[in-house]
């Protein structure tokens, strides 16, 4: 007869995940290696209990926000490559939906977290209780039922016994490439303390293997035949190539074949951008060698992604009539996109073997080679010139904050955005120098995730600087992880950027027709819009307020002196620094692919009218490749 352990619910959890391994090519991680937590009647005497009884077999981080612990989370998982991630817990009601949007960007962005929300009592001593959710038609709905949609696996364990085939599959899914994404265990609150003899067998260690899929033959075949017979093919690198670690493998197959490679938000970094195959980031950000390069390729090889709407510009900028889809994905479901050749495999297994198939012998011809490398020299003066200050003494524009951390920076350096103006800066102009450099959530855009993102990849990278850039609209929406950072002592640096509103969407209005209305963080004016002087917030001295040291920098000299500072610091340091925006200061290149938002069809406004004139020609370029 097997023995038997008692504990109770959150005591056998926390003891099964502190057992739970990840391999991938014979190098094992744990897969949940943290637990983050804010204590609430629904999670403090289960989880909370258990947390404190388990020692140091399970590591807590106490955090400031819900939905700021998933950011924190989803960037260690990010930084680890996937293989080992955080559990997330929090209280019933408001502390479970504010998982909701940090739930949304893991599984959007297909990284793994564990959410663990406390949820109201399964035996219903009195109903309803505190933050119960009473629906007419439903007993067993609770708030905890928002995060069904955003989550890859949902369970709630309403029996002890419950808890073995749930954890199994949500461990299941974590682990697994092609699935992974947020997974919710909602724990009523009674069952978390109540008690169980559990099978010692669901404590042993157990180790879920990473495998490495291999593509079908018959569809190797035929992508190597699609490659072969193409003359002006382009691989587009998604975050698939970093999640399996192929870099090493696709700059072996870009040296072998000379095929120009350019990248999505996710994707870049997946080769350096000194390599001469390098055309950097490609759709609505990208730049002009790599969406020339689109427009007229006749093959385009999607490497891990998942062809979002910013890639293709919205499917106005693959223009070759003759033009065919190659689609290497572990997921079948993104494998499967623009009608392309579908190649299901793992993205460093496929380039290996996809590079073994082609032989030796196949290479595109020498003019593209040169017609791709003397566009990719005259976009590199674009980006030196948008670097560059001319008068050091002067305030400095948005791009000459990334010139002056460009000049820092080493392959070690880590750069985290999410939102705003800055990911077309950084998508257009940063020279990625290492492969998990460049780390900017774009599949949700998630305005407040840098900050607590930073943190988690930190964890991930103890040692190495770690970036936050955030403009003032990103920072106000979430700056309380800087507290977490204090207390733990870990040396994230923030950039602090004052535009005074949301430049990006302020930028958006005006194109199409709605005259960057609300978008200004200014006094009301005397007709009622937000049109007056600036409002006089000070978000340095609120970082400081919050344990931050902060380095004010007013000019670029004192930028590039500020961010040298911020750099060599050994505790939490921000640089604050107001950039300008006046138009007759070079900015970044403008888009070079259009991107669809809607404009009405019907408007009395001039700016409307004409933004609407110019929408119709764009649209009118739209294909579906079918």
């Amino acid at each position: 007869m097997s023995s038997t352990r008692r504990l109770t619910v959150a005591q056998a959890l926390v003891a099964f995940l502190a057992r739970q391994y990840t391999e991938r090519d014979g190098s094992r991680h744990r897969l949940i290696n943290a637990t983050w937590g804010i204590f609430g009647h629904g999670n403090v005497a289960g989880l909370g209990q258990a947390l404190l009884e388990s020692g140091t077999d399970m590591p807590y981080v106490q955090g400031r926000n819900e939905q700021a612990m998933v950011h924190a989370a989803v960037g260690y998982a990010r930084q680890s490559r996937r293989l080992s991630a955080h559990a997330v817990t929090t209280s019933v009601g408001p502390g479970a939906t504010n998982l909701v949007t940090g739930a949304a960007l893991a599984t959007i962005n297909r990284l793994p977290v564990l959410l663990l929300p406390g949820d109201v009592f399964a035996t219903r001593p009195a109903d309803p209780v505190l933050q119960q959710l009473e629906l007419p038609y439903a007993g067993d709905v609770s708030v905890n039922d928002t995060l069904r949609p955003v989550s890859r696996y949902f369970d709630r364990v309403t029996r002890p016994e419950a808890l073995i085939p749930a954890a199994l599959q949500a461990m299941r899914v974590l682990a697994d490439p092609a699935e992974t994404g947020a997974v919710t265990l909602a724990l009523p609150q009674d069952v978390q303390a109540e008690a169980y003899d559990w099978p010692e067998e669901f404590f042993a260690e157990r180790v879920w293997r990473v495998t490495r899929p291999r593509p079908d033959q018959e569809a190797l075949a035929a992508a190597r035949d699609a490659l072969a017979s193409a003359r002006r093919p382009l691989i587009v690198a998604g975050g698939g190539i970093h999640h399996s670690e192929a870099e090493d493998a696709l700059y072996a197959f870009a040296d072998a074949t000379g095929v120009p490679v350019a990248s999505t938000q996710a994707g870049k970094g997946s080769l350096p951008h000194d390599h001469p195959c390098d055309v950097g980031a490609v759709g609505h950000t990208g730049t002009a060698t790599a969406d020339e390069l689109a427009r007229t390729a006749d093959l385009v090889i999607g490497v891990g992604t998942r062809w979002s709407d910013f890639t293709t510009a919205s499917a106005t900028l693959f223009q070759n009539p003759a033009v065919r889809f190659l689609n290497i994905n572990i997921t079948s479901f993104d494998a499967h996109k623009m009608a392309g050749l579908s190649l299901v495999a793992d993205a460093r297994t496929a380039l290996d073997e996809l590079a073994t198939a082609l032989g030796p012998g196949f290479r595109v011809a020498p003019a593209y080679v040169t017609e791709y490398g003397e566009d990719k020299e005259r976009w590199e003066h674009r980006v030196d010139a948008a670097y560059q200050a001319g008068d050091p003494d002067t305030r400095p524009t948005q791009p000459q904050v990334l010139g002056a951390l460009d000049t820092l920076v080493t392959g070690d350096d880590i750069l985290i955005n999410a939102a705003g103006s800055l990911p077309a800066d950084l998508h257009k102009l940063w020279r990625a120098r290492s492969a998990d450099q460049y780390h900017v959530e774009y599949g949700y855009s998630c305005m407040g995730y840098e900050i607590p993102a930073a943190i988690g990849v930190a964890m991930a990278a103890p040692g190495r600087p770690v970036w936050a850039l955030v403009g003032d609209g990103t920072y106000l929406m979430n700056p309380t992880e800087i507290v977490t950072a204090v207390q733990e002592n870990i040396p994230i640096k923030v950039i602090i950027i004052q535009n005074h509103g949301y430049a990006s969407i302020g930028g958006l209005s005006e194109s199409v027709g709605a005259e960057r209305f609300g978008t200004a963080y200014r006094y009301r004016a005397g007709d009622g819009t937000y049109t007056g002087s600036p409002l006089p917030v000070d978000l340095a001295a609120n970082a400081a307020s919050l344990g931050l040291r902060v380095i004010r920098a007013k000019t670029v000299r004192d930028l590039r002196e500020a961010l040298a500072e911020a750099r060599e610091a050994d505790v939490p340091t921000g640089v604050y620094v107001e950039t300008e925006t006046t138009d007759t200061v070079s900015g970044a290149p403008p888009a070079q692919a259009w991107w669809d938002v809607p404009v009405a069809e019907t408007a009395t406004r001039p700016s409307a009218v004409k933004a609407r004139e110019e929408y119709d020609r764009q649209v009118a370029a739209r294909r579906r490749h079918l």
